[in-house]
């Protein structure tokens, strides 16, 4: 984990960057989706001293989740004077997903899987998010962090897209000491990371810890050689949700590319 001194320059550096960017595309403002969860409400603390709390919308999403979550994305709210719109999906996702299984089921098609249904939660909401943006002419800011990504706990074209991300460089724990610093309630830093659509932790689900994954990052091994293992398993089959669409490539003419 970087050290208090380098951790605070650069989230500071991370902060005059959102401003900078959001500037930079000349976007309004930035959208950002309120879990109630420690790394969107650290974005928010962060672009809300980068852009003033004016200029930040924040979304709570309720998809058939726990209902503790939205009392959590109030309180981030409240502490950073940000407008929170809430926007319940559960009655739509409920149809989409009646609407799916029923075709799949008429064109003897097995039913949509459990893991299908929990990633179309996030791209559900991804949906929602870039829908206001674009009304607004605000960014949709993204709010996943370095360990998630590097053992792809995130789903493609959810919670893993955005117009930029000020985090996607730190670590769990850092991301933590980063809410410290901007004063983020202690009740959602100490809570346990979950993506709020069940009862299990991310801990839990993924069998690994977040710190195992930091350790991994900045020293390439972790003492225990079974979570070893499977980071490196989880790094591997991942690489696409990091990675740009692959696209057919052939030599051609490209006066647009070339020219401007």
């Amino acid at each position: 984990m970087l050290n208090e001194v380098d951790l605070k320059r650069y989230a500071d550096e991370a902060i005059n960057w959102i401003k900078e960017y959001v500037e930079k595309v000349h976007a309004k403002g930035v959208v950002i989706g309120n879990s109630g969860g420690k790394d969107s409400a650290t974005v928010i603390a962060m672009a809300v001293k980068a852009l003033g709390k004016d200029n930040v919308l924040t979304v709570a999403m309720p998809c058939n989740s726990i209902s503790k979550d939205l009392s959590d994305a109030k309180l981030v709210a409240d502490r950073f004077g940000v407008t929170m719109l809430e926007i319940d999906l559960s009655d739509s996702y409920n149809k989409m997903e009646e609407d799916i299984n029923k075709v799949l089921e008429n064109n003897k098609i097995i039913a949509l899987n459990n893991e299908s249904k929990v990633n179309m939660k996030p791209r559900f909401r991804m949906t929602c998010l870039y829908s206001i943006a674009q009304t607004l002419g605000y960014l949709v800011c993204g709010t996943g962090n370095l360990c998630e990504q590097m053992v792809g706990y995130t789903t493609k074209w959810g919670d893993s897209a955005s117009d930029f991300n000020p985090i996607a460089n730190f670590t769990v724990d850092e991301v933590l000491a980063i809410g410290k610093y901007l004063n983020v309630p202690d009740e959602i830093l100490v809570k346990a990371p979950s993506d709020g659509l069940g009862s299990l932790s991310d801990e839990d689900k993924m069998g690994i810890k977040y710190s195992e994954i930091a350790e991994m990052i900045e020293t390439g091994d972790t003492k225990n050689s079974k979570s070893k293992d499977e980071i490196i398993k989880r790094f591997k089959s991942s690489k696409h949700k990091r990675a740009l669409v692959p696209k057919f490539y052939f030599d051609r003419k490209n006066y647009l590319v070339d020219l401007y």
